[in-house]
């Protein structure tokens, strides 16, 4: 119901934030119906990241669809738990990417969809593996996939609209005589300083304590704590050798924190807690010591 709630949240604040700008920006693009244009694309896009933000988080990264024939190795793990554990089958991707990592997305556990990466199915022994898809399906159990699923859409359009903002201020800012008056800059300078903001919100929505708790979940899952936090271990060694580069904006939905850019938008949306306090949650002892 938290997350649910979250959801409804979050969408809303979507909404009103797109309303708004549209009321900033409308003037410049020569409509007085800048908030209607708002509030029609804040109801499409709410949309979209409803039914196929799942969808779009699996294409941004070339996932393909595999049979139980294609990965057997991952299909019998997560049938045997899913089964253990009262839920339906996810359909299962892997990412063509050699840096070990994994995320689940859906809308509910009956839309639900887990990917790894197939430098993740090289790395990890059985025990590991486990751990991790484990742990995926906790985030599935918990129902952290929609808000998940839904913030990286969001988050990604928020980015969006900040970067177009800043080009129209630097370009489209002198064509008429408000304009020269700064009226451009100004409009680019809110969404500079709005776009922040609203990053900061989706931060919040989707908290560093759903890993705490999906590890918890996933570790309950197995009854093996300590092969989850080997993975870990393992996937924070391995993926700063071979970094996966990924959208800051979907940068949350993986198990381990991926390469982002550098800049302050890119910053505003790391939602990981540190590897050495999950490790030394799932164990009791820090990581050098389990």
């Amino acid at each position: 119901m938290a997350n649910n709630l979250k959801t409804v949240v979050l969408l809303t604040g979507m909404t009103l934030f797109l309303m708004f700008v549209g009321q900033v920006i409308g003037p410049r693009l020569g409509t007085q119906h800048g908030m209607a244009v708002g509030l029609a694309i804040a109801a499409i896009g709410n949309f979209i990241s409803y039914f196929f933000s799942d969808k779009i988080a699996l294409a941004m990264y070339s996932a393909q669809p595999v049979t139980r024939e294609e990965l057997p190795r991952a299909y019998d793990v997560v049938e045997r738990l899913t089964q253990r554990i009262g839920l339906p089958m996810p359909k299962i991707y892997v990412i063509p990417d050699d840096s070990p990592n994994a995320f689940a997305t859906g809308r509910n556990p009956s839309h639900a969809s887990v990917a790894v990466t197939q430098g993740i199915l090289n790395l990890l022994d059985d025990e590991e593996l486990e751990g991790v898809l484990a742990h995926e399906l906790g985030h599935v159990r918990n129902r952290d996939i929609l808000i998940s699923s839904v913030a990286a859409t969001l988050a990604g359009a928020i980015t969006l609209l900040a970067r177009s903002a800043m080009w129209f201020g630097m370009f489209g800012g002198s064509r008429d005589r408000d304009d020269r008056d700064g009226g451009g800059g100004l409009s680019a300078l809110l969404m500079i300083i709005l776009a922040p903001i609203a990053a900061l919100l989706i931060q919040m929505a989707v908290s560093r304590s759903r890993e705490y708790e999906a590890d918890h979940t996933g570790a309950n899952f197995t009854h093996n704590p300590y092969a989850l936090a080997r993975a870990l271990q393992k996937l924070d060694a391995w993926s700063k050798r071979s970094p996966l580069a990924a959208s800051p904006s979907t940068a949350h939905l993986f198990i381990v924190q991926p390469m982002v850019g550098g800049d302050t938008l890119s910053s505003l949306f790391s939602t990981h807690p540190p590897i050495a306090k999950r490790i030394e949650r799932l164990t009791g002892r820090p990581p050098d010591g389990f």
